[in-house]
């Protein structure tokens, strides 16, 4: 199962959902595969995906657990949550020209993930059903969190502070 996450942004991001109905319209993306779409405020139809607005967080969870591969937005939320389940990720940057986000700090974002081996970027829409098969074969790097250096480095400031 693919799961689809397009997160809670104000803005559509239809491009993504194109670019997988043009890949099952041509063949390349079987019919068969069940893809689920967590769609946010993007409105969209098709036959061959499960389209669902916004749905509670433990319907939610459940999606990313049954996922064999997420296909997301590159917000870090979105892809800390599948990272820490171990998933297999292909993010795709929103991008300001296609009035998708405000800015296009998701490119960075997108590099970052990427960089350091836990996700595969979708930069060109067209080959989607490549990095598909790429997936596949993907094995993410385990993430590791910085939140405890985080925190000691937030605790200094504060007793310097104080």
């Amino acid at each position: 199962m693919i799961f689809v996450i397009l997160g809670t942004q104000d803005k559509k991001f239809t491009r993504l959902l194109d670019a997988i109905q043009k890949k099952i319209d041509e063949g390349k993306i079987s019919k068969k595969e069940k893809i689920i779409v967590q769609a946010g405020c993007t409105r969209y139809k098709s036959e061959n995906m499960q389209i669902i607005d916004y749905m509670p967080l433990r319907e939610f969870e459940d999606y990313v657990d049954k996922a064999d591969i997420i296909i997301c937005h590159a917000g870090v939320g979105t892809i800390l949550t599948a990272l820490k389940k171990g998933k297999k990720i292909i993010a795709a940057a929103r991008l300001k020209k296609y009035g998708e986000h405000v800015n296009d700090h998701q490119l960075q974002i997108l590099d970052n993930f990427t960089d350091e081996g836990y996700i595969l970027a979708l930069e060109d829409f067209d080959k989607i059903d490549l990095l598909l098969k790429q997936a596949k074969n993907f094995t993410p790097a385990k993430f590791k969190s910085n939140k405890k250096y985080f925190l000691k480095q937030l605790e200094k400031e504060i007793n310097i502070l104080g």
